[in-house]
């Protein structure tokens, strides 16, 4: 590779010329060949996560800076999710990128430089989401006592489900639906987190049931492998859960973030079984236990009741003593029933002939002609009282009519002059205004007329000939001898000449009823 750079003469005259391309391909293989593989420990800086799936970042110290790439297909297999500030080992290799002209280590493996950090972050992540109020306490949900549907998150592979399973069949068979992620890796914190969500956008009435209980499971391992848990989007999922959700990560000194969140902890996915369900064998035990309970009770009661009625049967009297009293007044008052009718009927009779003496015929007769009398005096005085009522109220109306009418007058001729006087002032204004219109419409009119008119181009020095029948002329072709031609100059004189031979007299012209200063026959 020396002798790739070498120079030919020292004077630069014979140096070896390359392309752009070459002179990065040979950089490239001697940074690739003195390198190769290497383990870097370092901070990371800046990461970004284009669509692509790749992974960019840089690897620093307190000195220098690294740009480093995960290709996509090694993100999956990481053991850590790549966070800015998180200090790590990346195992990889040197490399270089012409179209920027750096160099940069493609990294294939990523762990963290030691438990240290990652407790770190993890403390710096649990201080940030316990000031958001996550881990409240008034935000846990209760569980219910008896689901019917448990959602499980956890790997459909491992023996975490065949455990939870397995203690469910014992104590509680139910319906469980499992949501298969993957629980440790890059992509395990994300495939958690839409579990969660997933389970809790299911509707109750759909061809899958909704959970009445979730159940987010991982058997035990390191820091590093249960770190997918510890990741800020799997506990606010849990958050953001609707359905009660119980975390079972790990053994039971193992504590991930989405501890703190969960409204219950489990120590063991195991114990997450027994805490959702109860044992079905004490169950019954206990349900029969409360029906013999209950049956004891209500015998119990009905004896007390029964005794109870007894006694009170036994303090209340006979029923013919409580009915003879009744008895007794019932049959005088029947006995006393006909004699009352027969006084009654007796009393009535004796009041009906009363009043039917003192409705006798003569008696409606003499009342009848009395009434006829009044009424036949009435009869002949009321032409004349309507007379004089008639007589009063004309005389009560001429009165007012003579008080009210010079006012009424007077009152009408000053509203009626108001308003003639309101009429003309408007009608003048509405005149003045159409009158004012009317002059600059016509003062309008007249200066296009006047730009229009072809008087306009005479009184620039120009003349119009016209034809005898009035007609213009527009061509000295066609004109005969002896054609009669009429000529206006711009001062409005007209004047006829007729066309002759150049050595001819031209006729006397024939003077029209225009003003004529002098004659303008011999011009042609």
């Amino acid at each position: 590779m020396a002798d790739f750079f070498a120079n030919t003469d020292s004077d630069g005259s014979n140096v070896a010329e390359f392309s752009v391309s070459e002179l990065s391909g040979a950089i490239k293989r001697t940074v690739e060949d003195a390198f190769g593989r290497v383990r870097v420990r370092g901070e990371l800086g800046r990461v970004s996560r284009p669509a692509s799936g790749h992974v960019y970042l840089d690897l620093k110290d307190d000195r220098a800076v690294i740009a480093g790439v995960i290709w996509k297909g090694a993100v999956s297999k990481l053991p850590i999710r790549p966070e800015e500030g998180l200090e790590v080992i990346a195992t990889g290799r040197i490399t270089t990128f012409p179209g920027q002209s750096k160099y940069q280590i493609v990294i294939d493996h990523l762990e963290p430089a030691g438990a240290g950090a990652l407790m770190a972050l993890l403390e710096e992540r649990k201080k940030r989401l316990a000031a958001e109020g996550l881990f409240d306490d008034d935000r846990k949900k209760a569980l219910p006592y008896l689901p019917q549907v448990i959602g499980v998150v956890t790997s459909p592979t491992g023996s975490v489900i065949r455990d939870i399973l397995h203690r469910l069949n014992d104590r509680f068979p139910v319906h469980v639906i499992v949501w298969p992620v993957r629980v440790q890796g890059e992509t395990s914190a994300g495939e958690v987190a839409r579990g969660i969500l997933g389970f809790n956008e299911l509707s109750g009435d759909g061809p899958i049931k909704r959970p009445d209980v979730l159940i987010v499971a991982r058997g035990g391992g390191s820091v590093e492998d249960l770190w997918g848990f510890n990741e800020e989007i799997v506990a606010r999922a849990a958050d953001m859960s609707e359905i009660p959700l119980i975390s079972a990560i790990g053994h039971e000194t193992d504590t991930t973030l989405i501890d703190y969140v969960a409204d219950r902890r489990a120590p063991t996915p195991t114990g997450a079984a027994e805490m959702v369900v109860p044992v079905k064998a004490e169950l019954q035990a206990y349900v029969a236990q409360m029906d013999a309970r209950l049956q004891g009770a209500v015998t119990r009661q009905a004896d007390h009741r029964r005794e109870r009625l007894r006694a009170s049967a036994r303090g209340m009297p006979a029923a013919d003593a409580l009915l003879a009293l009744p008895r007794q007044k019932l049959d005088g008052a029947s006995l006393r029933l006909g004699s009352g009718l027969d006084r009654a009927i007796s009393q009535k009779r004796l009041r009906f002939t009363q009043i039917a003496a003192r409705i006798s015929p003569a008696r409606l007769d003499a009342r009848l002609s009395l009434a006829r009398g009044t009424l036949q005096r009435f009869d002949a005085g009321l032409p004349a009282a309507f007379a004089r009522f008639i007589a009063g109220t004309r005389q009560n109306l001429e009165k007012s009519a003579r008080q009210l009418k010079p006012r009424i007058i007077e009152r009408k001729n000053t509203e009626g002059r108001g308003r003639v006087s309101n009429a003309t002032g408007r009608l003048e204004r509405a005149l003045d205004r159409r009158l004012e219109r009317a002059r600059a419409d016509t003062g309008r009119m007249e200066r296009i007329l006047r730009t229009l008119s072809y008087k306009s181009v005479l009184a620039r020095g120009f003349s119009l000939v016209r034809h005898e029948n009035g007609k213009p002329v527009r061509s000295a072709n066609g004109l005969a001898l002896g054609a009669v031609l009429n000529i206006e100059f711009g001062d409005q004189t007209r004047t006829d000449v007729v066309i002759t031979n150049n050595g001819s007299e031209p006729k006397k012209p024939k003077k029209r009823n225009q003003p004529d200063k002098q004659d303008q026959g011999s011009l042609l």
